[in-house]
C-alpha cells in the first residue's frame, strides 16, 4: 500500500470512528448493568404494547377502541409522572427504581393470566393498562434522573443516545416476535408471558445498581414539590418549547393506533413490519450518531428533525406499497432519535440534580403521554374519515405546525448547548466535572 493509500484509509478510519455510535459510558459498570437490563426488558415491554392494541382490535374491530388503549393509559400517567417525579427528588432514586419496576412487571402477570382465562373483557384491559402506565411512570422518572448520576457530563448525550438505541432494537425486535405470535393459537399469552420473562433481567439490573440517594437538598414530597418543578419549566421558554415540539410530533403524527386497520386494509395483516418499522430507522441513525453529541444549536435542529418527522409519516400514508410504507417510517424514525437524544440531553444539562427527578416526571408525562394522545387523535379521526387520511393528515399538520412556530421561540430556536453548559460540557472527556454532578462512582466490576 502507497503512503497516499494508507493515509486515505487511515482518515476513512477515524472519520467512521468520529462518526459511529459513542459507546465510552459503557466502561462504567453501573451504567453498564442499567443499559444491559433496559435493553433485554424493552423486548418485552414491546411484546406487550403490541399485543394488547392487536387483541383489543381482535376483540372490538374498532381502530376507536384500540385508540382507548392510549387514553386509559394517560391519566395515571400524567398523575404519577409528575408526582414519580418529585418523590425521585426525595428518596433513593434505584429503591423508587426498583420498587415501580415490580409493579409493572405484575400487572404484565395480570395480562397473561385474563388471557389464559379467557376473560375477552375490554374494560380490564384498559383497567391493566392503566395501572401499567402508572408504574412506567414512576420507574421512568427514576431513571432518567438516574443517568446523570452515573455517567460525567461530557458522557451525557452518548448515555442517551445508548439508552434509546437499544430501547429502538427492542421496538424492532419485540414488534417482529409479535407478530408472529399474535396469529398462533394462544398467541397473545405468549407474548405477555415472554414480557414477564425477559422483564426480570430489568429488575436483576436495578438490584445491582448502587445507591443513590439525594445529593443533600432536601425536598418534601407533595404538591408543592410538584409545583416547584413546573414552575421550573415554565419560567424557562427553552424547556417549554422543547416539550411543545415534541407534542406536535407525538399527537398530531403518530400514526401507530391506525397500524391494525392499516395492515388488514391494505396488507393482508402484516403489522409487526409497520410496528417495527420507526424503531428500526431509529437504529440504523443511532449507529452514526455520534454528531449528535457534538451539535450547539440543540433547539433547532430539534425542530428540524420534527419537521422530517412529520414529513416522513405524512408520504408513508399515502405510500402504495408495504415496503415504501416501511422505508418512510424507518426515515421517521431516525428522525425521531434525533430528536429524543437532543430533547433528553438538554433536559439533564439544564436542570441541577435536585431538579432532576421533577423534570424527568414532566419529561415522561410530555413523551409517554404524548404518544397516547395521539392514538386517540389518529382513531378518533380515522373514524371521521378513514385510517390513511388520518395518517397523512397528521403528519402533514406536524410540519405546518413546527414549521411555523418553532422559529418563532427566539430562545429556543437560537439556544446554544456549548455556551449553556459552560463552553466545553459537551466536549469533555470521561473523569471530568464528576464532582459538579454528584455522580456515582464505584469499583469496576463485571
Amino acid at each position: 500500500m502507497s503512503e497516499d493509500d494508507g493515509k486515505r484509509a487511515g482518515g476513512l478510519r477515524r472519520l467512521l470512528t468520529d462518526q459511529s455510535i459513542d459507546t465510552r459510558p459503557l466502561s462504567l459498570p453501573a451504567f453498564r448493568r442499567l443499559f444491559i437490563g433496559q435493553g433485554t426488558s424493552f423486548i418485552g415491554s414491546m411484546l406487550t404494547q403490541v399485543a394488547v392494541p392487536v387483541q383489543v382490535f381482535d376483540l372490538s374491530h374498532s381502530s376507536l377502541d384500540v385508540g382507548m388503549v392510549g387514553l386509559a393509559g394517560l391519566v395515571p400517567l400524567i398523575v404519577f409522572g409528575l408526582y414519580g417525579g418529585a418523590v425521585a427528588d426525595a428518596v433513593d432514586r434505584r429503591t423508587l427504581y426498583l420498587w415501580s419496576s415490580l409493579g409493572t412487571w405484575a400487572v404484565t402477570l395480570a395480562l397473561l393470566a385474563q388471557t389464559l382465562l379467557g376473560v375477552g373483557h375490554i374494560g380490564l384491559i384498559l383497567a391493566l393498562v392503566a395501572a401499567q402506565s402508572a408504574g412506567f411512570a414512576i420507574a421512568s422518572s427514576a431513571r432518567g434522573a438516574i443517568i446523570p448520576r452515573l455517567v460525567e457530563p461530557g458522557l451525557i448525550p452518548a448515555a442517551n443516545t445508548l439508552n434509546y438505541v437499544v430501547g429502538t432494537i427492542g421496538e424492532v425486535l419485540g414488534p417482529l416476535v409479535a407478530g408472529v405470535l399474535v396469529t398462533l393459537p394462544h398467541g397473545f399469552a405468549y407474548a405477555y408471558g415472554a414480557d414477564a420473562v425477559l422483564f426480570t433481567a430489568a429488575l436483576y439490573s436495578t438490584l445491582r445498581l448502587p445507591s443513590i440517594p439525594p445529593d443533600g437538598v432536601i425536598t418534601r414530597i407533595g404538591l408543592r414539590s410538584v409545583g416547584d418543578g413546573l414552575k421550573f419549566i415554565a419560567g424557562r421558554p427553552v424547556l417549554v418549547m422543547s416539550f411543545l415540539v415534541d407534542l406536535c410530533a407525538m399527537v398530531m403524527a403518530m400514526p401507530r393506533s391506525l397500524f391494525p386497520a392499516v395492515a388488514l386494509e391494505r396488507f393482508h395483516g402484516s403489522v409487526g413490519l409497520l410496528y417495527a418499522a420507526i424503531p428500526i430507522g431509529s437504529v440504523v441513525a443511532g449507529f452514526g450518531s455520534a454528531w449528535i453529541g457534538r451539535v450547539r444549536r440543540q433547539g433547532a435542529v430539534l425542530a428540524g428533525a420534527v419537521i422530517a418527522w412529520g414529513a416522513a409519516v405524512a408520504v408513508s400514508g399515502v405510500a402504495p406499497q408495504l415496503w415504501l410504507v416501511v422505508v418512510f417510517l424507518a426515515v421517521a424514525g431516525a428522525a425521531d432519535l434525533i430528536s429524543a437524544v437532543l430533547r433528553q440531553t438538554l433536559l439533564q444539562t439544564y436542570a441541577p440534580d435536585a431538579m432532576r427527578g421533577r423534570l424527568q416526571g414532566v419529561y415522561t408525562v410530555v413523551v409517554a403521554g404524548g404518544p397516547r394522545l395521539g392514538d386517540l387523535r389518529a382513531g378518533a379521526m380515522a373514524v371521521a374519515f378513514s385510517a390513511s387520511m388520518s395518517w397523512t393528515l397528521g403528519g402533514v399538520a406536524c410540519v405546518v405546525a413546527v414549521a411555523i412556530g418553532a422559529p418563532l421561540a427566539r430562545s429556543f430556536w437560537r439556544y446554544d448547548a456549548a455556551k449553556a453548559t459552560g463552553g466545553d460540557v459537551l466536549r469533555e472527556q470521561p473523569g471530568e466535572n464528576t464532582a459538579a454532578t454528584g455522580s456515582v462512582q464505584e469499583p469496576t466490576a463485571p
